[in-house]
């Protein structure tokens, strides 16, 4: 008999959201987790820090230059750094110790240390071998073995990350003092927000991107409104640039661009991507396939080509999203239950949580036209909603496609205030196939953000009830 039924190697969102419901499933469920905070990159040093400091930046660039349109006068505004990274650090902390009482609530048995798979297939099953901090090393078995390890930065050649001036999203959520000026090097959603954090605290931020546009695979038309709202806050773009090498040079770093005269800044951000974290796992040595891009090749259920080991999350590739992540961990462990699991790859939303957010899911209108798909288009803008206008933030739209034969929404774009939660709604219209006429006939409450979804829908038809 194997140690245990299910063994996750991972412990981000993937790992621990996957565990915790095969344990409610009745299996007896392990994760190995080599860090001793549980979460993965997403809670301990990617989304949940950035989001905290995003929102506690963008408090103090509201005070400091918008609150007296509202009519609010304050005093001097000051700016305490290390207050705002212990208010990070104390979020952070409290999020992974819930994890590890959702472990303990739910009897998951957790190992500390990096996992090597040893071999799969045999009558023992999956052999796994656990290396602990201080180098002894464990040994156990499993029936069922997911990977789910998740990703790291993609390095990009020439460019030397010390983890200090030169480094990654890591370093750039601690940096010790605002810096005087910062390079990113890429324009995704990372890039921008990590951008956004340091401008509203005082960074010159010029973003450096291969591709002529920002926000790689989104929609255009969104892309480039965003594009002309964070210009005019202050972020310096050179689009269509390709960096070369970034060095440090004493307290600072040098960035060459090819065929431009070269950035100085005193610190830079790595952010042009992400690659699967395979490294000592073992994988050649039992055969497990991958891709040209080193991704883990995965089966609709999740199996790889080894019996008895799986793969998700950032792993297998495609949107390499928490939320992802987490449908994908607990849809693997409910098929090997023989229950019904089933990830919708057409509802996965996206966010970018800059000001103004902007928020996506499903099809964009360049991937309709290139496969041929006629739609219709439905576009409101926020100027005209009254919530919108007694919040102060007007800015962005939101823009519906639907199918030009049945109405089915097929993908649902915003830019605007509070985008990241409105898109709930099209993420849910999307799931159960509705039409933009069943948007457009749903009660939404006056005055809210969430009404300019169903003027919208309203548009997609021609029912435009206001300037």
């Amino acid at each position: 008999m194997t140690d245990h039924d299910v063994v996750f190697i991972g412990g981000g969102p993937a790992g621990y959201t996957g565990a915790i419901r095969a344990a409610q499933l009745g299996f007896r469920t392990a994760c190995i987790e080599l860090e001793a905070k549980l979460g993965g990159t997403c809670l301990r040093v990617g989304c949940i820090p950035s989001k905290a400091l995003l929102e506690a930046s963008e408090k103090y660039e509201s005070t400091r230059h918008h609150l007296a349109e509202f009519g609010v006068r304050v005093g001097e505004v000051g700016l305490d750094l290390p207050q705002m990274m212990k208010r990070k650090d104390t979020i952070v902390d409290g999020l992974t110790g819930g994890v590890d009482f959702l472990f303990k609530k739910n009897k998951v048995t957790r190992y500390l240390g990096h996992a090597r798979i040893v071999a799969a297939g045999g009558p023992t099953g999956v052999r796994i071998a656990i290396t602990d901090g201080a180098g002894s090393t464990t040994e156990i078995t499993a029936d069922h073995v997911i990977i789910a390890t998740g990703s790291n930065v993609a390095p990009l050649r020439g460019v030397e990350v010390d983890g200090d001036r030169i480094g990654t999203s890591t370093e750039a959520l601690s940096f010790p003092e605002v810096p005087k000026s910062l390079v990113v090097i890429g324009a995704g959603y990372i890039g921008l927000e990590m951008g956004s954090v340091w401008r509203r605290l005082g960074t010159q931020v010029t973003i450096v991107e291969y591709l002529d546009r920002i926000l790689p695979g989104m929609d255009l038309e969104i892309a480039r409104e965003a594009l002309k709202l964070f210009k005019k806050q202050g972020f310096e773009f050179r689009l269509g640039s390709k960096v070369t090498s970034a060095r440090r040079d004493g307290d600072a770093a040098i960035v060459e661009i090819e065929g431009q005269e070269p950035l100085r800044a005193e610190r830079v951000l790595l952010s042009a991507g992400r690659v699967p974290n395979t490294e000592g796992l073992g994988l050649d040595e039992i055969g497990v396939e991958r891709d040209r891009r080193g991704f883990v090749v995965a089966d609709g259920n999740y199996r790889t080509n080894v019996p008895g080991l799986y793969a998700v999350g950032d792993v297998i590739g495609g949107a390499m999203l928490a939320h992802k992540a987490e449908e994908e961990g607990v849809a693997c462990v409910e098929l090997i239950s023989g229950t019904h699991g089933h990830v919708n790859y057409d509802a996965i939303p996206g966010v970018v949580y800059t000001e103004p957010e902007i928020a996506t899911v499903g099809r964009t209108e360049e991937q309709l036209s290139e496969i041929g798909v006629a739609f219709k288009k439905g576009v409101f803008s926020f100027i005209a909603n009254g919530r919108a206008r007694a919040l102060g933030s007007t800015a962005g739209k939101v823009k519906i496609l639907a199918d030009a034969n049945t109405d089915r929404v097929l993908g649902v774009h915003i830019i605007g205030p509070r985008a990241g939660d409105l898109i709930a709604e099209a993420v849910a219209a999307i799931e159960f196939g509705a039409s933009s006429e069943d948007i457009a006939r749903t009660c939404h409450a006056h005055p809210t953000l969430s009404e300019a979804m169903r003027e919208a829908a309203l548009a997609v038809t021609d029912r435009i009830r206001q300037a």
